[in-house]
């Protein structure tokens, strides 16, 4: 049965969300696979960096950010050794009886894969600028549709789910429209996060404080396999921006980026707390904002600009903030974002 763990760790959320039996057991063991996940983030780190330097896959930097001409040609896929702790740790700590977790590191698997290509075609020296933004859509409206559809379908394929929660009001089966409504998030949410990739450590400390406030929520649900896998996601971060502090050894790339949006939307929506998503990833979502505010100025005025540059996080520079100061600024909120959507979860 697919969703049969799931669904009995749902069913508490029907009347109220209570404590797991074994609360402190289950808390103590995600920790535990966290600190793993930064152990082998760590140890993978620096093989994968210096092959990814020995075939010279190095970043682009836009002519226009002066300040970052330095990146030039620093190895970037980094995502790789993110993708790789957590999925192989996740195999083998969290799917036993768990069979629902295939579920996001298939989304993690097929968005990273997807960003490696486009990565692949962005390098220095290349002829090329990356994938299409028309392809890489459809792509990702692909893994989004059949992440939905496995969300929503009944047991045994998929984790029937079809609910929204609202803060004060309780629990809203809402059919149907669950399926475009969780696509679009997933789709969304990688972009989102792919925006925000611009500085050394925003979007992987940013995404760990988002999977950490998922993660808290899971556990007030009793849900074992969500709580590991988003301390899993937490602590394999971590082991990423070991290398990614300022100044970057190594960046994640599209690889990174678009595989851990994409998993931390379908975790948002395995717990049904995904009306909080914009809330838990406030950052993510006014980078993202920040870039269709500018576009649509931008035709609306024929040339003028609302933003001195986006994402968000380039206004930021451009009104004289260091790279540390944007990123340490940004983090806070994002803590701050995290703490009001665990707050209101328990609502």
């Amino acid at each position: 049965m697919i969703a049969g763990d799931f669904i009995s760790a749902m069913a508490p959320l029907a009347t109220a969300q209570v404590m797991p039996t074994d609360p402190n057991d289950n808390m103590a063991v995600s920790l535990a696979i966290a600190g793993l996940a930064f152990l082998v983030t760590v140890i993978v780190g620096r093989p994968i960096i210096t092959f990814l330097r020995l075939k010279k896959v190095g970043k682009k930097v836009r002519l226009e950010l002066e300040k970052h001409q330095g990146k030039a040609g620093t190895p970037t896929m980094g995502g790789i050794m993110i993708c790789l702790s957590v999925v192989l740790i996740t195999l083998v700590f969290n799917t036993v009886g768990r069979l629902s977790m295939l579920l996001p590191i298939g989304v993690l698997l097929a968005a990273g894969a997807l960003g490696a290509v486009d990565d692949r075609m962005n390098l220095v020296g290349g002829k090329r600028s990356g994938m299409t933004a028309r392809l890489q859509f459809a792509w990702l409206s692909v893994f989004g549709l059949v992440a939905s559809l496995i969300l929503h379908s009944p047991d045994p394929f998929g984790l029937d789910l079809r609910h929204m929660y609202i803060p004060f009001f309780g629990r809203y089966d809402i059919g149907w429209i669950y399926v475009p409504i969780a696509a679009f998030a997933i789709i969304g949410m990688a972009n989102a996060v792919n925006l925000t990739d611009g500085l050394d450590t925003l979007a992987a400390g940013t995404a760990a404080v988002a999977f950490c406030s998922y993660g808290i929520i899971a556990y007030r649900q009793g849900q074992v396999g969500v709580v590991a896998f988003c301390f899993t996601m937490v602590g394999s971060l971590a082991g990423f921006l070991w290398f990614n502090a300022h100044p970057a050894q190594v960046i994640m790339g599209d690889t990174g980026a678009l595989a851990i949006g994409a998993a931390l939307a379908t975790a948002a929506f395995m717990t049904g707390q995904w009306l909080l998503l914009p809330i838990v990833g406030a950052v993510f979502v006014a980078e993202a904002l920040s870039v269709i505010i500018q576009v649509v100025y931008f035709k609306a005025t024929k040339g003028k600009r609302f933003f001195k540059m986006a994402p968000l996080h380039h206004h930021f520079e451009l009104l004289g903030w260091s790279e540390t100061q944007v990123t340490m600024r940004l983090w806070l909120a994002g803590m701050m974002a995290g703490l009001l959507g665990v707050a209101l979860a328990l609502l």
